[in-house]
């Protein structure tokens, strides 16, 4: 199997607005390099697209433990929490990616928006 061609393919599925056909090309890519970074993050950005959260957040978890300084994969990963309504789970996530990229304004209303749920965030 060509793992690039295969990558390309699961992007133009992912752009194409076919999330589940990209997260099937892409489940053996990550199970060949496991440490690619950059294929993991399109798998969990196509297991979020398509409503399979749980598989999502496993993707993210794994980004988020092998880079803390990603505040994309934080930033999903509080999204994911937060459609899994897990707002207290998420709003730990949201801050990080808010914190270290502050002028994002994608990330200020999804903070805003789960610390409001929360109650403040207390």
């Amino acid at each position: 199997m060509d793992l690039l061609a295969e990558y390309r393919r699961a992007t133009l599925f992912f752009e194409a607005g076919d999330p589940t056909g990209a997260a099937r090309l892409l489940e053996p890519i990550v199970e060949a390099e496991p440490d690619n970074s950059s294929v993991r993050q399109l798998l969990a950005r196509a297991y979020f697209q398509s409503a399979q959260l749980n598989r999502a957040e496993e993707q993210l978890r794994e980004l988020v433990d092998r880079d803390p300084s990603d505040h994309y994969a934080h930033h999903v990963l509080g999204r994911t929490l937060e459609r899994l309504n897990r707002h207290t789970d998420a709003l730990r996530h949201l801050r990080i990616a808010a914190a270290m990229h502050s002028r994002n304004d994608d990330y200020r209303t999804a903070l805003r928006r789960v610390e409001t749920r929360v109650g403040g965030g207390r």
